[in-house]
């Protein structure tokens, strides 16, 4: 068995393999063009504010400091790189959201080892909208008052030095969560109980965050990951819970 820090890559592995399958590209290629025209509004508009979201948290120091703003500006631009590429998952996660969970629900018939697939139904995708964007909203009840501490931290001179490992470690849980959900609401298991079971999971849940960060970052890559961590996170909810799976090759 690996070690649970380093089951995560592991899972969005194979949840790439699994997308890239005949028989679930069908429920990927909605997802993937929503989060195509997202992204390439998002990267126009963050080219073009960029600088000013850099200076803006750039602390002012005194002239016989200012060396020190060399130093301090490749920080800060990861900073506002964190928050950029955190706002446009958050974003995308939530427009797409009837879809991924419609993508973790088929995906888990392949996991749990069935080989065949209902006709695809919008009647079926269109049932899942208000339960999938309400769980949504309940993330971002969970997110908001933490990110706003965070922002609020970043404003503060010398202080904001540790804010870029703190969003990044937040970002890292956060995607855990993000992903782990679905399945977790397809499977009708509360909202708290979800993270109560991912507190005990923490080190498998902040490997598979981590990964999924990670990979979500590069750019144009990170249009086909995300149904991939949707994918990878059905294949933890199924196999850290310790139900049947048939072995993917």
């Amino acid at each position: 068995m690996p070690a649970p820090v380093l089951s995560g890559p592991q899972y969005l592995g194979e949840g790439l393999k699994l997308v890239l399958s005949p028989g679930l590209r069908l429920f990927v290629l909605l997802p993937l063009a929503i989060n195509l025209i997202l992204f390439v509004a998002l990267v126009g508009f963050a080219v073009q504010q960029f600088g000013g979201w850099v200076d803006t948290f750039m602390p002012s120091l005194p002239d016989w400091l200012s060396f020190l703003e060399y130093l301090l500006w490749p920080l800060f631009v990861v900073l506002v790189l964190l928050m950029v590429f955190f706002s446009f998952t958050m974003l995308a996660n939530v427009i797409a959201a009837p879809f991924n969970g419609f993508l973790a629900e088929k995906v888990e018939v392949v996991v749990r080892g069935e080989d065949h697939f209902p006709a695809f139904s919008w009647a079926e995708l269109l049932a899942m909208v208000p339960r999938t964007l309400g769980r949504e909203a309940r993330k971002l009840l969970y997110f908001l008052p933490r990110a706003i501490g965070l922002l609020i931290l970043t404003s503060i001179p010398v202080v904001n030095l540790i804010a870029a490992p703190l969003w990044l470690l937040f970002g890292v849980w956060m995607m855990a969560i993000q992903y782990i959900d679905y399945p977790a609401d397809n499977n009708k298991m509360s909202w708290q109980d979800m993270l109560a079971w991912l507190r005990e999971k923490r080190w498998q849940s902040l490997g598979f965050g981590g990964i999924t960060y990670a990979a979500l970052l590069i750019p144009g890559v990170n249009i086909l990951m995300m149904p991939a961590a949707v994918a990878g996170a059905t294949l933890f909810w199924v196999r850290e819970r310790g139900e049947r799976a048939v072995t993917l090759s």
